[in-house]
């Protein structure tokens, strides 16, 4: 097996070109390091390690947008300001994974890369309407994070292609902003659903705009566009909250069907949709 490891992207870009179905990059290795022990692992040919390209490791804000570098690390997201002032639900979002060994060594890229259902950065993302930046032989290119996934485990790139940013606007003063993660238990835990709610009122309660993205929720991750339209215009709630949780339960039985867990699924969905939006109107503690 070929171990490449470039310095900078200029490397990057070169092993590129080498890259095939049988290449695995690396990010913070906690994903892959774990899958290498299953049986069903297929041992890739080449591994691209990520961990010195510093390009792909900053977070700032350029040009109205918020950019975090692909290699960005859970932890460091956490602990950076920019991100807990102007998109808060992201910090919470990784605040939520694994342990703090694994938010030192996880990263932002590798979540979203790695594209399992219950990735607890997607649905902040997606609510945030980030756009994920790629990197190919060409040059760069940005996809809208709503179509960058094909479906669980799978995303749009490329053999010869590997993400290298997320870019999002900040959200504005008088945004709220909440996300809300369920496990099998308090710590530890990967999620069952969570959920990531922004939300924008006028000075008479009425909403303006609301963005609801769920995760665990649908085949492939989307936002609600159901329940946004019957949230704008109409006031703040818990009535109006709670029926938006049931569209969304509604929502998710049209596309996936009525399984063994809807039951217990349907009612927990609209509760949850509930308590996260009650959490960005402020009405409900973090």
């Amino acid at each position: 097996m070929n171990y490449l490891r470039p310095k900078n992207l200029t490397e990057l870009t070169r092993t590129l070109s080498d890259a095939s179905a049988a290449t695995q990059f690396v990010a913070g290795g906690t994903d892959v390091l774990v899958e290498s022990r299953q049986p069903y692992f297929s041992k890739p040919q080449t591994l691209i390690d990520l961990s010195r390209v510093d390009e792909l490791k900053s977070i700032s804000e350029t040009n109205g947008l918020i950019r975090i570098g692909a290699m960005a690390t859970h932890s460091e997201i956490i602990a950076q300001p920019l991100i807990q002032r102007q998109a808060p639900l992201l910090a919470q979002a990784c605040a939520e994974i694994g342990s703090q060994q694994i938010r030192n060594r996880g990263t932002l890229g590798g979540n979203i890369c790695n594209a399992s259902p219950c990735a607890d950065t997607v649905p902040p993302l997606l609510a945030l309407d980030a756009q994920v930046e790629v990197l190919n032989e060409q040059g760069l290119r940005r996809v809208a994070m709503q179509e960058f996934f094909v479906k669980p485990y799978q995303t749009v790139l490329q053999k010869n292609e590997v993400l290298t940013a997320v870019y999002f606007p900040p959200l504005p003063d008088g945004y709220g902003s909440a996300f809300y993660k369920l496990g099998r238990r308090k710590a530890l835990a990967i999620s069952r659903i969570n959920m990531a709610a922004v939300l924008k009122t006028n000075h008479h309660g009425i909403i303006e705009e609301v963005r609801l993205a769920p995760g665990s929720v649908f085949p492939v991750w989307k936002r609600v566009a159901a329940a946004e339209r019957f949230l704008t215009g109409k006031k703040i709630t818990d009535q109006n909250f709670m029926q938006a949780g049931q569209i969304t339960a509604q929502e998710m039985i049209k596309i996936s069907g009525r399984r063994w867990s809807t039951p217990y699924k349907e009612p927990v969905v609209a509760a949850l949709v509930k308590r996260v939006l009650l959490m960005a109107a402020g009405l409900e503690e973090q």
